[in-house]
């Protein structure tokens, strides 16, 4: 499996990010689309072993569009330059914490988490933190995990959140407006024989996090 097709597809439209070339291209974009669903569907199976919770979800359906909202951006350029695809329980949309691969020609990483969670949401995740503040630090300082992934990641507020206790000792985790992990890699990391092995490896090490963050709603 080589996701070649994808990254040669995403530096052009990076360059020529408009409707008149892709359309010219579409070829090329139906080709690396369906190199990334293959490489999706690839990986479902070994993150089911990892992580039972996400059922068996169509990788189809995993896979965000190419097309960008333009309506309320200032940025208008049509198309997104990435391809990315979410592995949840309940599907990309469906709220809970999963696993993530984003590739896009040198900006490429995996990971996964919860994203922007809607305000019931966040509230449940920074509840379950609260009351399980030993639980969460000890999954995100395991050893492996600082190897893989720097720390948890995510815009913060700047004063505590409203319904919490500000004289919380370890306040500054619960004022994350998001809660993921990042794995940055290179293009060559991409392109290599064992990106699946290593996209299944690093799932595995996200995994506790996704569990705890899921017992939030679960």
């Amino acid at each position: 499996m080589n996701l070649q097709s994808v990254l040669s597809f995403l530096k052009e439209l990076n360059d020529n990010n408009n409707r008149e070339w892709f359309n010219e291209n579409r070829g090329k974009y139906e080709t690396a689309k369906m190199d990334f669903e293959v490489f999706m569907n690839s990986i479902i199976p070994g993150i089911y072993k990892i992580d039972p919770s996400i059922g068996t979800p169509d990788a189809r359906k995993s896979i965000f569009r190419i097309f960008r909202d333009v309506r309320f951006s200032k940025n208008k350029l049509p198309y997104k330059t990435n391809f990315g695809g979410f592995i949840a329980k309940g599907g990309r949309k469906g709220g809970h914490a999963g696993y993530y691969v984003h590739v896009e020609p040198g900006k490429s990483f995996i990971g996964g988490g919860n994203y922007m969670p809607q305000s019931d949401a966040l509230k449940a995740i920074r509840s379950e933190i609260l009351y399980n503040v030993d639980e969460f630090k000890e999954v995100v300082s395991e050893a492996k995990f600082k190897k893989y992934f720097s720390n948890i990641e995510g815009e913060k507020l700047k004063r505590p959140p409203k319904g919490f206790p500000a004289d919380f000792p370890d306040i500054e985790l619960l004022k994350f407006k998001s809660y993921v992990a990042i794995n940055h890699i290179s293009d060559k990391q991409v392109l290599s024989d064992s990106f699946v092995q290593y996209t299944l490896k690093v799932f595995e090490i996200l995994s506790p996090l996704n569990i705890f963050l899921n017992r939030a709603f679960d």
